[in-house]
């Protein structure tokens, strides 16, 4: 990895960055948007504690879906530059190897202080648009928005409940009405 310019450890700089670096609640004045009440929810691996996006989806009267995905805002935090944004922009991913993980940015950022964790208000990139009912992208957009994750998801619990093999997903997606996102006409 060293041979191809990937950094695999953290400098002393990027880690005092890191130590200065406090949870910003974001307002939502601005250009920021509460989107807090969509019933967002997070997919991903069982064990996954860097959750980086989030989704939602509305189904319109005219047979449409507005979809929502929404991105960590890192840039909340870490500012351009810095050199927790140069060590990502040299490494540009996290690497999982069988003996170590090689995080793209600290742990402290990605599993906490960005990360859309459960029940946690964070800033978020948001991509929005309409898909009709040809599958048509209509009135795409991209704005910041602050959000809050309604339901924690996992890949294997909603593939076995995809296979009926499992009666229910998460007590909190069901309440929330989640489970129509998954459901296919």
């Amino acid at each position: 990895m060293q041979d191809h310019g990937f950094l695999p450890d953290f400098s002393t700089a990027v880690l005092n960055e890191l130590s200065n670096i406090q949870n910003i609640v974001a307002e939502t004045t601005g250009s920021n948007k509460d989107l807090r009440h969509l019933p967002w929810i997070s997919i991903d691996n069982d064990d996954s504690r860097d959750l980086d996006q989030l989704t939602v989806a509305e189904s319109l009267t005219d047979n449409s879906v507005k979809i929502y995905v929404a991105v960590a805002d890192v840039d909340n935090l870490v500012k351009k530059n810095t050199a927790i944004d140069l060590h990502a922009h040299q490494n540009t991913t996290s690497v999982y190897t069988a003996g170590k993980t090689f995080p793209m940015l600290p742990e402290n950022l990605s599993t906490n202080l960005t990360s859309l964790n459960y029940q946690e208000d964070r800033p978020a990139v948001v991509i929005e648009m309409i898909v009709n009912d040809a599958g048509d992208i209509q009135s795409p957009g991209i704005y910041q928005a602050l959000v809050r994750n309604h339901a924690k998801l996992a890949y294997n619990s909603v593939a076995s409940w995809l296979e009926g093999k499992t009666a229910s997903l998460r007590k909190s997606a069901l309440q929330l009405g989640i489970i129509s996102v998954f459901r296919i006409k």
